[in-house]
């Protein structure tokens, strides 16, 4: 199994987790939601049954009225509870990735990563960047394999950076990059009764 192979099967082992113990959270936290919302609801049908015949329908209007609000309110607070999960995920996810920086299979992952980006470049002018947080990495793997590497100005939490001006090309595979990608498509999938 590659490093690649590697890194990717450790991410999915990890997202995998992460999902299903966000799931399970969630799904508990939407079933305590909907064992209030059904006593509420037969709570208000009980008083609507004492009310006198000719109130009877201006009372369930109310009702339903408050039932809709309600549940937009529900709605919007799992909302909340899912961003706020969301936010533990991706918390998580980064110590993942900070460990994981501090293995030898990371370095062999960033000279993996030169060494495509060298060949993919073939005979143009290119320049590689690495985060500052891997200087030391960046003059081994430089000296190792012959090709200068810049430390950029700024982080960009590990990977590499390559720029091809002649083809106007940006080759990101920095982590940054990698999880705002993984967090602007990470949706959950909720299997609990009330799911969209």
């Amino acid at each position: 199994m590659t490093i690649e192979e590697k890194l990717k099967h450790f991410q999915d082992i990890c997202m995998e987790d992460a999902r299903e113990r966000s799931n399970r959270m969630l799904d508990d936290y939407m079933k305590a939601l909907e064992k209030t919302f059904e006593e509420h609801k037969q709570a208000e049908k009980k008083n609507a049954d004492l009310q006198v015949k000719m109130e009877t329908e201006k009372l369930e209007r109310e009702i339903n009225k408050k039932l809709s609000i309600e549940q937009l309110d529900l709605r919007r607070e799992a909302g909340h509870r899912q961003d706020e999960l969301k936010d533990k995920l991706f918390v998580e996810l980064r110590d993942y990735l900070a460990n994981f920086m501090e293995t030898e299979e990371y370095e062999k992952f960033l000279e993996r990563q030169v060494q495509w980006a060298k060949e993919f470049a073939g005979d143009e002018a290119f320049t590689i960047y690495m985060d500052p947080s891997d200087a030391e990495r960046a003059r081994r793997i430089s000296l190792y394999m012959g090709v200068a590497i810049r430390i950029s100005d700024y982080s960009f939490l590990g990977g590499i950076r390559a720029v091809i001006p002649g083809r106007h090309i940006l080759i990101d595979n920095s982590f940054q990059t990698r999880l705002e990608e993984a967090r602007h498509n990470f949706k959950f999938e909720l299997g609990g009764k009330g799911s969209e």
